[in-house]
């Protein structure tokens, strides 16, 4: 009686500790854009996919330091998910073109977390991505 109780219990709980997939679309911490993150080549990529200001004051598209619009810039490289379903990969700051280590995944409350950092992630900031609800326009602009 108390094995089956025991085995219920872990049946139950099991969906709950199951790594869910960062795989989706994410609003990025400063709330300014929205990364899509989905499979290339048996790894993960994440894309820019919406920005809060899509166009400068001259109405230009920004771009990133080689000329290359930031709307649709691929920022994240991941590889397959290791321990844990935390995914290690390659981060890019679109605004310089700066390439850092980062871990993600996504936490228990639902929220991505990435953890870009220099030679060891004890060396790092994590930030929190929440899911992305708002709509993205054909101009790349995101609304709530």
């Amino acid at each position: 009686m108390r094995l089956r109780l025991i085995l219920a219990l872990l049946s139950v709980a099991a969906p709950a500790m199951a790594a869910s997939s960062p795989e989706g679309v994410w609003l990025t911490e400063d709330r300014t854009g929205v990364i899509q993150i989905e499979p290339c080549g048996g790894k993960l990529c994440g894309r820019i996919v919406g920005q809060s200001e899509p166009r400068d004051a001259a109405g230009q598209r920004p771009v990133d330091r080689n000329g290359v619009p930031s709307c649709g810039l691929v920022i994240l490289r991941g590889a397959p998910a290791g321990e844990a379903g935390h995914y290690e990969g390659l981060v890019t700051d679109p605004d310089d073109g700066s390439v850092w280590h980062c871990s993600f995944w996504v936490a228990a409350d639902g929220t991505l977390r990435l953890r870009g950092y220099v030679v060891l992630p004890l060396f790092g900031q994590t930030q929190t991505w929440p899911n992305f609800r708002g709509h993205v326009a054909a101009d790349c602009t995101i609304t709530p």
